[in-house]
């Protein structure tokens, strides 16, 4: 099947977010991040100063003013998510205000009752028109495909190019929700990204504050070296209602943003551990850009794309 795995994510995740083990046990969870552009040098596709006459592409990253994160008040008669949902709802504006961002994404996904490997790809994203560039890093079957997606535009399709034979299929249009573009996904691209992620945990958490079995606890954590705080969701009883028995959202500190999210169901055995469903993480986010359409545009110089 053509490009099987090429387009990845979303969130709820969009409780879309990932990775690195919390604290500095990241490596033995999930191994290094591979090798190369991810030390320290770019990426293809990131960002980088342009020659004279070619693409203008962002060269810089302005940081953004950001509220400090307060999760301390809380009514005694109130669902104890509500101090969660009020993070969200102030979490949502201030995210909304981004012009755009980059970030590794790492994702692992259980398709079908199958746990998947992890997947590295280096994205940039857009609010406005939503858009979306991925470079995947790895694995090895997928390092350097890329895609591109913009609302609104090439006929509401992705665009995306495979490597090794598949290259030979140059740039092909897809449907983000098709079979092909689904494959080995449980999102499909449109929903790919930090707003997307917090606008899902708004509407789960609106629909869970209505009913009862709901324990939430908020602690400290660091994905890398990024201090967090976590905010975990225990549903401890299976109901029709409720998609998960544990959640953690991972809220970056300086940022107010969260930048890792993971999903577990209930254990398949009685007594034994939740089954990972979901884990999403940005890393080495950088806000405000500066993107262009540039970055977006399959003709971009820096990329590889062809045939289109």
């Amino acid at each position: 099947m053509i490009l099987c795995r090429l387009v990845c994510h979303g969130a709820l995740t969009a409780l879309a977010a990932g990775v690195f083990l919390v604290s500095a046990t990241v490596a033995q969870q999930f191994g290094a991040p591979p090798s190369g552009p991810a030390a320290g040098g770019a990426y293809p596709g990131q960002s980088q100063p342009a020659p004279a006459g070619s693409y203008r592409l962002a060269e810089r990253s302005i940081p953004a003013a950001i509220p400090p994160i307060d999760f301390s008040q809380h009514s005694p008669n109130e669902h104890p998510l509500m101090p969660a949902l009020r993070w969200a709802y102030g979490g949502k504006v201030t995210i909304e205000q981004l012009q755009d961002y980059s970030a590794t994404l790492v994702k692992r996904e259980r398709i079908n009752g199958t746990l998947g490997d992890y997947q590295y790809m280096f994205v940039k994203i857009r609010h406005n028109p939503f858009s979306v560039y991925l470079h995947f890093l790895a694995p090895n079957d997928l390092k350097g495909q890329e895609v591109i997606y913009i609302r609104g535009r090439n006929d509401g399709k992705l665009l995306a190019h495979g490597t090794g034979f598949q290259k030979m299929f140059g740039t092909v249009s897809l449907d983000p929700t098709g079979m092909i573009a689904m494959q080995g996904n449980r999102y499909p691209i449109t929903e790919i990204g930090i707003l997307n992620l917090v606008t899902k945990l708004i509407e789960i958490g609106e629909k869970d504050v209505q009913y009862g079995e709901c324990e939430v606890k908020f602690f400290e954590a660091k994905i890398e070296d990024r201090p967090c705080t976590c905010i975990q969701v225990l549903h401890p009883i299976p109901r029709r209602n409720f998609l998960f028995n544990v959640a953690r959202i991972y809220v970056d500190q300086q940022l107010n943003m969260p930048i890792r999210y993971e999903a577990y169901d209930w254990p398949a055995k009685p007594g034994g551990p939740p089954q990972l469903t979901e884990e999403y993480t940005y890393l080495n986010l950088k806000l405000n850009n500066g993107f262009t359409d540039a970055d977006f545009d399959v003709r971009n110089p820096n990329y590889q794309f062809g045939g289109k």
